[in-house]
């Protein structure tokens, strides 16, 4: 029977919640998949090496990389090592960075998001800013830990899109506003990246791969935050979608 709703990937982070490990994805971003996307998301636990991601590709037809708390481990990208508080997700980087350029080169739609998007660049050979705060010329892109949600992810900044970029024909014009909750950021664009749109500092807020033969977006702010009620976030998550059903009719 053929599937009415693509499956969306979503890889999970793997948390030690008590004495025990276990494989988690935040509720928004499995709510924006199902109502912004139309889509039905599939939690992927990573398991690194054991991960039999031949198999996860065949039974889905989208994959979403998602925020995180953890931090990508700078031996990925040769960078410095981390402060010692830095969480970080072995088994999730294990995952997700040999996925990445598989996904990408099968066709299937693919959506990061903030860590996600920190990945994407890692995977493609590109390096990461820890602190952009600390980064002479750049502005301090956290959130403010102690406001409510809603203003910690509420609009921070505009950001400008490169016309004629996927981007620039989803919003219809060359600047919007986004939220900004990160302390990372890319230091190097990966090599076959291609930027969509930065932030007044000049730093990269989104891309895509130039040659893929898909949909490819990464974005370093959240879109899935109350998706619905943000036009851009909303149409951005049903062009993925849209990618992923177009994907799932031609398998």
């Amino acid at each position: 029977m053929a599937r009415t709703k693509p499956l969306i990937g979503i890889p999970a982070d793997r948390r030690i919640l008590g004495p025990h490990p276990f494989h988690c994805v935040g509720e928004k971003y499995i709510t924006a998949v199902a109502e912004a996307s139309g889509a039905v998301p599939v939690l992927i636990p990573s398991l690194g090496e054991a991960a039999d991601l031949d198999a996860v590709l065949r039974g889905v037809d989208g994959i979403l990389l998602t925020g995180s708390p953890s931090n990508v481990e700078p031996r990925r990208y040769a960078g410095p090592p981390s402060d010692p508080d830095t969480l970080h997700d072995p088994h999730r980087d294990g995952t997700t960075l040999p996925l990445i350029p598989r996904v990408v080169a099968t066709g299937m739609p693919l959506f990061a998001i903030c860590r996600g998007f920190q990945e994407m660049n890692v995977a493609y050979g590109g390096t990461l800013w820890q602190k952009v705060q600390e980064v002479p010329g750049h502005a301090d892109h956290r959130e403010d830990k102690e406001a409510p949600l809603e203003v910690q992810y509420g609009p921070a900044h505009e950001i400008e899109l490169v016309r004629g970029g996927l981007l620039h024909g989803i919003a219809g014009t060359e600047r919007v506003s986004v939220n900004s909750v990160h302390a990372q950021g890319v230091q190097r664009l990966g090599d076959g990246l291609e930027v969509d749109a930065r932030a007044p500092d000049g730093l990269i807020e989104a891309f895509h791969v130039r040659s893929a033969p898909g949909f490819t977006l990464a974005v370093q702010w959240h879109p899935e935050w109350q998706v619905m009620k943000n036009p851009f976030s909303r149409a951005m998550f049903a062009a993925f979608g849209n990618a992923a059903r177009e994907h799932a009719k031609g398998r």
